[in-house]
């Protein structure tokens, strides 16, 4: 490179860049060639100069030499990806990629959007997820900052969009990962351009004695280096400046005036190791008087983003409040340049560095969830896909997400009305996996429902539980109305053959113990109420309902109590387990040899399939009046398998205030069977129950089991 170009444009980066770049020769050369074209501001192609400013800040904060080499690399008009992979690899190649897709956050974090807080905060997420390379996402920081620096020229307008777009999503980002440097300058500008005359007002007062105050630092600054020295610490002593937003925002926390301020003058010590930094603490508490309540120790409970530092707060000479922050010298590396410190060291070759590197980052990533998002502290940010809807919303699915997903997701009758999907313009199968950052926008017809096919699990339509249970809602609804057609059918024609046409139909529906009409037809189309509960309804004599060989009447007394055999109370039954009976089903007595009456269900399998001789040992039964129970029944529930399942029926059962006396589940791929034995006082608790249990998500089907 000749000197003449040397001369006139030696800029940061171009130095650092000389220090620490790629290794990899083509780099080197390409890097060259680019600076070569500095000579003449005027001659540098828009995007060229926006990445000389991004790679300014990447030198700054001393980011690794692949990314400044990948952000110069993406400006040059005849660098494409299949070149790039051919001559400087496929690693720089993918960074250029994530570079360039996680650009599209700008549009969809713009002030004239008017993003929602969770809005923001699934755009953070989003934003980390597209980073597999976690320099990505420096780099975007970086161009944020350049922007910003650059931005004094635009238009008023344009100023208050990007400083909105800085506060709601990049100098959270910046403090998060722990990049002081960016976060404090990201800020500063954010509020200079947002409230302009507020900004100035802190800066006025700053300046009133800016001189004074330099000078005051400096000669504590002496005080502090000689009182170290003696006590043999060799550490270093800086004077620092005040973040001017965070000054307006303590103001405005504490409700505090300017001058109430303790940390206004600031000295940070940088010491060797974590026992110097205690070392220098005493040094400065004997050296001025500390502020009670001033002190935090960030090295033995470092921050969320593992910032680690001891801050005091002590009164120096001439009564002026002075902050002193003490801190190795790594913990300052971190402190100031986070995430980027790690990429840097990570190529020292020890592996130690890159080891700590990844579990710092790891770290971080997940106490930013945690704060953001604490109900979901047990994911993982790639469990997760973040898609956009044409109108730039953030809809958060579950890793391996299908556009039947998503339209779920939006709203239940889009999910049944989806017939194709688009997906960043280009049409896509209905099972196609969508990726991060990616446009969905779903084709749907006008009326109609899902298929069959979505509920089928190795055909991959489906993955989100959610959307899986509103399809089995669809066609459960659907089941239902044939249901009940069924079981109206049903009903007029035994009403036809009792002669009972002019019986209300609610007065049928309140002598089976449900509370409506409807629900008596779904049982009925469900084959929960049999013919033969229907004609014991619809009869006014208990024998109509009672099996065509039993000869005697079983009449209730109304006085009487329990099970009624023969009419009377006083013979011993026991309820029979393969059918369980309870009121106000029909019933029949058989006589036992060692039991006494078994009492079953009249239209019990076993009671059905009784051959002649048996049948002699029959009896009518009834329920007495005011029958004590409960009685214990079985129900069969299937449904979706996912976690909590079982919680949730078993809070649905305690809602009713049933007992659960057993419990049984199979699990067969995505499904699970499960067979519960409760407790119940009488049918239209039963009802009651499985609607409950019905309404739970992911539960398919629930209905009382019948006797095998």
């Amino acid at each position: 490179m000749n000197s003449t170009v040397q001369s006139i444009d030696a800029p940061r980066w171009l130095e650092y860049y000389r220090r620490v770049g790629s290794k990899v020769p083509a780099f080197t050369t390409l890097i060259e060639d680019i600076s070569s074209r500095l000579v003449s501001e005027e001659n540098r192609p828009p995007a060229l100069r926006a990445a000389i400013a991004t790679a300014e800040v990447l030198a700054e904060i001393q980011a690794d030499g692949d990314s400044l080499s990948a952000v110069l690399v993406a400006a040059m008009p005849n660098w494409n990806r299949e070149r790039i992979d051919a001559e400087l690899g496929v690693a720089i190649g993918a960074l250029i990629d994530g570079v360039k897709r996680i650009r599209a956050i700008d549009a969809l974090s713009d002030e004239r959007a008017t993003p929602s807080a969770p809005q923001m905060e699934s755009l953070r997420k989003m934003l980390l997820a597209m980073a597999q390379d976690m320099r990505v996402v420096l780099i975007k920081l970086a161009e944020q900052m350049s922007l910003m620096r650059g931005i004094a020229a635009s238009t008023a307008e344009a100023q208050r969009r990007a400083a909105r777009q800085t506060f709601n999503l990049y100098a959270p980002l910046a403090n998060r990962l722990g990049v002081w440097q960016l976060k404090w300058e990201l800020e500063d500008l954010a509020f200079r351009f947002l409230e302009p005359e507020t900004y100035q007002n802190v800066v006025q007062q700053l300046d009133q004695n800016r001189s004074d105050r330099e000078k005051y630092i400096e000669g504590v600054g002496d005080m502090l280096r000689e009182a170290l020295r003696q006590e043999g610490l060799a550490v270093e002593v800086q004077g620092r400046p005040k973040h001017i937003y965070s000054i307006y925002r303590k103001m405005q926390e504490k409700n505090l005036a300017f001058d109430r301020l303790y940390d206004l003058r600031a000295l940070r010590v940088l010491t060797g190791d974590i026992r110097e930094c205690y070392s220098a603490l005493g040094v400065a508490h004997n050296l001025w008087q500390p502020i009670p309540g001033e002190f935090d120790d960030y090295i033995a409970q470092p921050k969320g983003n593992n910032y680690r530092s001891l801050h005091t707060a002590v009164v120096g000479p001439e009564g002026q409040t002075l902050e002193v922050q003490i801190r190795t010298r790594d913990m300052h590396r971190e402190s100031e340049f986070g995430v980027a410190a790690h990429w840097r060291y990570k190529e020292g070759g020890k592996g130690d560095r890159k080891y700590d590197a990844k579990i710092a980052w790891l770290r971080q990533v997940l106490n930013w969830r945690d704060e953001v998002s604490a109900k979901r502290s047990g994911e993982l940010l790639q469990d997760s896909v973040y898609v956009l809807t044409p109108q730039g919303q953030v809809v958060d699915l579950p890793r391996g997400a299908t556009p039947v997903d998503f339209a779920y997701h939006v709203h239940t009758d889009l999910g049944h009305r989806c017939r194709g999907a688009r997906v960043d313009g280009a049409i896509v199968p209905l099972n196609y996996a969508l990726q991060n950052a990616q446009y969905v926008d779903i084709i749907s017809a006008k009326q109609g429902g899902p298929s069959r096919d979505w509920l089928n699990a190795t055909l991959g339509y489906l993955v989100s539980h959610r959307a899986m249970a509103k399809a089995r809602q669809w066609f459960n609804h659907q089941e239902l109305a044939m249901a009940m057609a069924n079981g109206r059918a049903v009903l007029e024609k035994e009403m036809q053959r009792a002669g009972k046409t002019a019986v209300a139909l609610d007065h049928v529906a309140a002598k089976l113990a449900f509370p409506g009409v409807n629900e008596l037809f779904a049982a009925i189309g469900h084959g929960e109420i049999t013919t033969r509960q229907i004609q014991f309804a619809l009869s006014n004599d208990i024998e109509e309902a009672a099996p065509a060989s039993l000869t005697h009447s079983a009449k209730a007394l109304t006085t009487s109590r329990g099970i009624l055999v023969l009419g009377v109370n006083n013979i011993a039954t026991v309820m029979a387990k393969c059918c369980k009976p309870a009121p106000p089903e029909a019933i029949v007595g058989f006589v036992t040899k060692a039991r006494g009456v078994m009492v079953h269900r009249a239209d019990c399998v076993n009671i059905l399939r009784l051959d002649q001789e048996r049948r002699e040992r029959m009896m009518p039964a009834d329920w007495g009046k005011d029958m004590a129970g409960p009685f214990a029944v079985d129900i069969a529930v299937e449904a979706e398998d996912r976690n909590g399942l079982l919680r949730d029926i078993s809070d649905a059962m305690a809602r009713e205030h049933v007992n659960v006396t057993a419990a049984n589940t199979l699990t067969r791929g995505a499904f699970a069977t499960m067979l519960f034995t409760v407790e119940v006082p009488d049918l239209g608790k039963l009802q009651l129950l499985l609607q409950s249990v019905r309404n739970v998500a992911g539960v398919v089907r629930a209905s009382r089991k019948r006797a095998a």
